[in-house]
């Protein structure tokens, strides 16, 4: 289904593949751009009433795409280590071992696809960390501690979602 939000969505791939030219100033706007089109294309997504499952699904696909793609032309050019790169993975680990769980108990039919705010929050550190690593802003190492934390309170909101819709 195409419509605004999806089409700003699906633009998040070719501002992935603008990433693979060496120029610090048009990485950096394609990261700006990539976040404001994941604000823009939630925002429309609800206010105009174009909310579909293929959506919510297509915006975490489109910002995972998104993410991969820059971690591997960083890791290529060693801006950035893979412990680290796996740090900012984290998150999709969870989201894994919950689809997971879901897929062993037969539950993820049932289960609404939706934002959920931790998930939110890693996706925008993780862009903000991009941004930093362009400009090489050096960052301690702590703070890709952060990513597990993320993670693990994304997983733990999901199983909570989870709980709460089967209640209803």
């Amino acid at each position: 289904m195409l419509n605004p939000p999806n089409t700003i969505s699906f633009l998040r791939a070719p501002l992935a593949l603008l990433f693979i030219v060496e120029s610090t100033s048009l990485r950096v706007l394609a990261l700006i751009l990539a976040m404001i089109s994941d604000c823009v294309d939630g925002y429309l997504a609800r206010r105009y009433h174009f909310t579909s499952r293929f959506g919510a699904v297509l915006d975490p696909v489109m910002d995972k795409f998104f993410v991969y793609v820059i971690l591997a032309v960083l890791l290529f050019e060693s801006q950035i280590l893979p412990w680290q790169a796996a740090m900012m993975l984290s998150r999709d680990f969870f989201l894994f071992l919950f689809l997971s769980y879901l897929g062993v108990t037969g539950t993820w039919r049932s289960l609404e696809v939706k934002a959920i705010r931790w998930g939110k929050v890693t996706t925008a550190a993780q862009f903000i960390v991009l941004i930093g690593i362009v400009l090489k802003i050096s960052f301690p190492p702590q703070l890709y501690y952060l990513f597990i934390l993320f993670g693990c309170l994304a997983f733990v909101e999901l199983l909570q979602f989870k709980k709460r819709a089967a209640s209803n």
